[in-house]
């Protein structure tokens, strides 16, 4: 059983009925229970017209209902119930109808607001493309400018290589053929050196041959006058009838021996343990060129003066001709001698020839 109640009207109800049933105390409703309708007013006398029962009940009806004076049959009551429910789907239609529109209009809304802004997206996307496309379009020009320069430079640079290696080629042909006259050059310049050396050193033999001549001569005029032929030019050093000089200059074998024959004599020759020993005591202690060579025929050593070796004084194992082309003999620091390469540059060099009378 449920009841309602409105305690700014005093009013209380309770009731029960046979059906489900709503009553009102100012606009409230509620379900009751199948039996009698049971209600009490709490002050009769201050009661508006209006009741608690709303529209079509007066005071006099409200106060007919005293709780004193229930009716026995509750079927009084359902038009009044009746009524207040027939106007309930039509109002709720309503409500439902505008709020169904309101919903609509609300989503219409929506819907016009999303589209206002995809359209105002999809022309900002628009113009970005379009930019693009004119920015990637100018792009593709400009490297299609450069492409077309560049195969302008590529082609240029193909024929550039193209003459350059044409012209190494032919440089290459010069070169080749200069290269060969530069060795047939150089073999006549040889065989023009090698003759002319040939030439001079036996035009400088004969003349070395014809003035050691003429001092034999001059000394045996002498002698046969009585006179002591020991006199010897500035800077050499007299030793037996013959003076001699020690060269300083760094000089190879035919250098000392031309150096010698311009001075009017020629590379030393030893004939004795004193002539030896002589020298030795003034020749240059990192080695001298003395006259003994055998390039004329390897292994046969001969003097400058034509004298056979009768005397020697070779350092042991020498000559060996160890270095191929040792034809040259050279006296060093000990003394003792030894065979060298005629191109050979040493410090000391010594001359001799016949002291005057």
């Amino acid at each position: 059983m449920r009841g309602w109640a409105e305690p700014g009207l005093g009013c209380s109800l309770v009731g029960v009925m046979e059906q489900p049933a709503g009553k009102r105390c100012r606009g409230r409703w509620g379900p009751l229970r199948p039996a009698v309708w049971v209600w009490a007013l709490d002050r009769l006398p201050g009661l508006r017209g209006s009741g608690c029962w709303g529209d079509g009940h007066s005071q006099a009806q409200s106060q007919a209902l005293h709780p004193l004076a229930l009716p026995a049959d509750p079927a009084e009551f359902p038009k009044f119930s009746r009524r207040r429910r027939c106007c309930r789907p039509g109002v709720q239609l309503a409500l439902l109808g505008l709020v169904t529109v309101m919903l609509w209009a609300g989503l219409l809304t929506l819907l016009l607001f999303w589209h206002r802004d995809t359209v105002q997206n999809l022309k900002q996307l628009e113009v970005a493309a379009a930019q693009n496309v004119s920015r990637v379009s100018k792009d593709l020009e400009r490297h299609n400018g450069d492409q077309m320069a560049q195969k302008s430079q590529a082609a240029q640079v193909s024929q550039d290589m193209k003459e350059i290696q044409a012209e190494q080629k032919r440089m290459k042909a010069q070169d080749s053929e200069l290269s060969q006259n530069l060795d047939a050059l150089r073999s006549d310049l040889n065989n023009l050196k090698s003759q002319s050396l040939n030439e001079r050193s036996t035009a400088l033999h004969s003349l070395e041959r014809l003035q050691e001549e003429v001092e034999k001569l001059w000394m045996e005029l002498h002698v046969s006058n009585g006179s002591e032929c020991n006199t010897c030019p500035e800077k050499w050093l007299n030793f037996q009838r013959k003076c001699y000089y020690f060269g300083e200059e760094p000089k190879k074998w035919i250098q000392a021996r031309f150096a010698c024959s311009k001075l009017q004599g020629r590379l030393a020759s030893i004939h004795s343990q004193e002539e030896q020993d002589f020298l030795a005591r003034y020749a240059n202690k990192k080695g001298t060129w003395i006259g003994l060579r055998d390039l004329d025929r390897e292994g046969e050593f001969i003097w400058m003066d034509e004298n056979p070796l009768n005397y020697s004084n070779w350092r042991p194992g020498e000559p060996n001709n160890g270095g191929q082309g040792e034809d040259c003999v050279m006296m060093q620091g000990s003394g003792q001698w030894n065979d060298a390469f005629c191109g050979s540059s040493l410090d000391g060099w010594v001359c001799d020839r016949l002291a005057t009378c």
